[in-house]
């Protein structure tokens, strides 16, 4: 009987929706931070742009403002994007004054200036781990 309890547990664990399981916070911040660093070492603008992207999708998730669903969420699997998942008003404070300057450097045309914006990012993720 307890073990068919457990299975049943089990299964039914395995059947909850990404969003109903446990945010990685830490995994977000990281994944987001890594991939604005790509995007700041960028040769052209293009890399940088889709880096940035990559970076804000991690912050804010799928249901925040400038998520991308035609770029990669490499965290996809982490939980819900780092703003939405932080409980910390200074945190996410700080993650969304990242997020905005990922998005600034989206918009950017110029390639210095999208560049520029990328490191801000990673510098600004790098001190809210």
């Amino acid at each position: 009987m307890l073990l068919k309890n457990v299975l049943i547990v089990s299964a039914s664990l395995a059947l909850l929706p990404l969003a109903a399981r446990a945010a990685d916070l830490g995994a977000e911040v990281a994944n987001a931070q890594m991939h604005a660093g790509l995007a700041a070492q960028g040769a052209d603008i293009g890399t940088v742009h889709t880096h940035l992207h990559h970076a804000l999708n991690c912050l804010v998730g799928p249901a925040g403002s400038g998520f991308d669903s035609k770029e990669l969420n490499p965290c996809a699997s982490d939980g819900n994007g780092a703003i939405p998942d932080e409980t910390d008003a200074s945190k996410r404070k700080v993650l969304q004054s990242a997020a905005t300057t990922a998005a600034a450097g989206i918009s950017a045309t110029d390639f210095a200036t999208a560049q520029h914006a990328a490191a801000q990012v990673a510098s600004t993720l790098k001190s809210a781990k």
